[in-house]
């Protein structure tokens, strides 16, 4: 890394390649921006009501919901094999991974979002595994308040802190 703060990378030696946590949030932006061109409302970090916490939980314009894994690399997606149980919160489950990413251990029963550079390209439909209504419903409500508060805190973070104060037991 070049910059204030940072010494030059001595001549001769190759650009560090990024680590998981950068990778990861390289893809989860890019896809967050595709998200946005497709006309749906991600979100990000969401804790689903069994426990699970979804890397984006989006919002489409007909009231469906999609929900993206994102895995920084193969490492990342055969250590964690809970992905089908995100699929009873969401009416499609996607996987965005980047181009280096060996697409074909992926399961083919969902979609596919690869990153490249900042752009990420749907590049296989989720099949549809529909909500109940009531279902639905109860995830609407969560994923509202979810983003209401998260909207909150940004344009008040010493209101919040505040509030988080006088709710401190001593």
């Amino acid at each position: 890394m070049e910059g204030p703060g940072f010494p030059e990378r001595a001549p001769g030696f190759p650009a560090r390649a990024p680590g998981f946590p950068e990778r990861a949030l390289a893809i989860r932006r890019a896809v967050a921006r595709l998200c946005l061109r497709l006309n749906w409302a991600p979100l990000h970090e969401v804790r689903l009501p069994n426990g699970r916490r979804a890397d984006i939980l989006a919002l489409r314009g007909d009231g469906g919901f999609v929900c993206i894994e994102v895995k920084s690399g193969p490492r990342d997606f055969l250590t964690d094999q809970k992905w089908s149980e995100y699929r009873e919160f969401a009416d499609h489950l996607f996987f965005a991974v980047d181009l280096d990413f060996p697409h074909d251990i992926l399961p083919v029963e969902t979609g596919l979002i690869i990153v490249a550079d900042q752009t990420a390209e749907l590049i296989r439909e989720a099949p549809e595994h529909k909500l109940s209504a009531a279902r639905r419903t109860a995830l609407l409500r969560r994923w509202a308040l979810l983003a209401g508060s998260r909207l909150a805190i940004l344009e008040d973070p010493a209101g919040v802190a505040d509030l988080r104060a006088s709710l401190r037991v001593e």
